[in-house]
C-alpha cells in the first residue's frame, strides 16, 4: 500500500527519536513517503496533492486534533467519498488527541502505532460521519471557507476558552490541563455574555431556540479529556449518526459551578442537564446565528469571531484504519 505520512514536528508529546522509530514501523509495512509540515494549513495541503496525485492509498496523521483536522480537509477538499479516496490513519501526538481515543486507539504514539499495524494486517477499518461547518447564506460570514470537523465545533463561551489557550501558547505557555482550567476561569469572569445569551438555533421546520449563551456541536463522545478523564458533553454523540448540540442558555456563577460539576462528573450514559441546558441528537442541518459576534472553534483551532455558521452533519464520510 502506497502511504504518506504527514508529520507535525511541534506535537507536543513526541520527539524526534519517537517519530524516527515510527516512521521505520511504518515502512516495514507499508511504502511510505514522509512529508514534515512546515506552516499552518501545511497538512491540508499535503493531504490534497496526495488525492489529486491519485496513487496514494492511505494518509497517516502523526500530531494532535489540528492536524488530523487539517488532513480531513485536505482529503475531502472536493466533498466525501469514502470509497475512492485514500483511507485515513492516526498516530497521537498532541496534549488531547480527541479524535484518536474516541476512535479506541491508545494515546501514546508508539502503542498506536503497533495499532495501526495490526488493524492493516488485519484489513480493519470503518467509515465515519463528520461535521461540515459553511458560511450561513446572507449573512456577513456568508463567504467564510467550508471547514470540515472530526469531534466537535463551539460557538461563545467553550471557544473563547481555546482562544485563551491559543493566545498563552503562542506566548511559549506549555498546553497543559492546569492552562485550561485557568483560562476557564478567566472566560467565565470576562465574558459579557454568558448571562444573556445571543445565539439562537435555527432548525428546517422547527420553531427557533433562542438565548443561548454558548453552543457545543459534537460529532464524537467523549467532547474532549481532563487528562485521562473523559468530559462528556452530549453522550450520544457518534461517528455513526449526524451531530449533536448542548446549548446553554445563561450562566451564573451558581449555575456555571453546576454545569462544570455535571462535565467532571459526566458518563457515556449521563451528560450536563438542567431548566437553562438544550440537548439535542442527530442533527443534519441547522444555523447558530447571534446578535453578536462571538469566539468560533473547530476541533480545538479557534477561528476568529462569527455571527453565524451553518452545520452539516455528513454520516459515512471517511473510511478510516482503526
Amino acid at each position: 500500500m502506497r502511504a504518506l505520512l504527514v508529520v507535525n514536528p511541534a506535537a507536543t508529546t513526541t520527539s524526534a527519536r519517537v517519530r524516527d522509530v515510527i516512521s521505520t514501523a511504518l515502512a516495514s509495512d507499508l511504502k511510505l513517503e514522509v512529508a514534515t509540515t512546515e506552516y499552518r494549513g501545511h497538512a491540508r495541503d499535503l493531504a490534497r496533492r496526495a488525492v489529486e496525485g491519485g496513487q496514494i492509498e492511505l494518509v497517516v496523521s502523526l500530531g494532535g486534533d489540528g492536524t488530523v483536522n487539517e488532513v480531513v480537509n485536505g482529503l475531502l477538499h472536493r466533498g466525501p467519498d469514502p470509497e475512492a479516496l485514500p483511507q485515513l490513519a492516526v498516530v497521537p501526538g498532541g496534549s488531547t488527541n480527541v479524535f484518536a481515543r474516541a476512535l479506541g486507539l491508545p494515546n501514546d504514539a508508539v502503542e498506536a502505532t503497533g495499532a495501526l499495524l495490526d488493524a492493516l494486517r488485519a484489513g480493519s477499518s470503518r467509515t465515519v460521519g463528520l461535521g461540515l461547518v459553511s458560511g450561513t447564506p446572507g449573512t456577513e460570514d456568508e463567504g467564510v471557507p467550508d471547514r470540515w470537523f472530526t469531534f466537535c465545533a463551539g460557538l461563545g463561551f467553550d471557544a473563547g476558552v481555546v482562544g485563551r489557550v491559543e493566545q498563552q501558547r503562542e506566548l511559549g505557555k506549555r498546553s497543559t490541563h492546569a492552562l485550561y482550567l485557568r483560562q476557564v476561569a478567566r472566560q467565565f469572569v470576562a465574558d459579557p455574555n454568558r448571562r444573556s445569551g445571543t445565539i439562537t438555533l435555527e432548525r428546517p421546520d422547527e420553531e427557533p431556540v433562542a438565548g443561548l449563551s454558548t453552543a457545543i456541536v459534537c460529532n464524537a463522545a467523549p467532547w474532549t479529556y481532563l487528562g485521562n478523564r473523559p468530559i462528556y458533553a452530549s453522550p450520544d454523540a457518534s461517528f455513526d449518526t449526524a451531530l449533536d448540540l448542548l446549548g446553554i442558555r445563561k450562566m451564573s456563577a451558581l449555575s456555571g459551578t453546576r454545569y462544570a460539576a455535571q462535565l467532571l462528573r459526566s458518563t457515556p450514559d449521563r451528560g450536563p442537564r438542567g431548566k437553562h441546558t438544550v440537548a439535542l441528537h442527530d442533527l443534519t442541518d441547522f444555523t447558530l446565528q447571534s446578535q453578536a459576534p462571538l469566539p468560533f472553534q473547530v476541533d480545538g483551532d479557534h477561528l476568529g469571531l462569527r455571527t453565524s455558521a451553518t452545520f452539516t452533519g455528513v454520516r459515512r464520510a471517511l473510511r478510516v484504519i482503526v
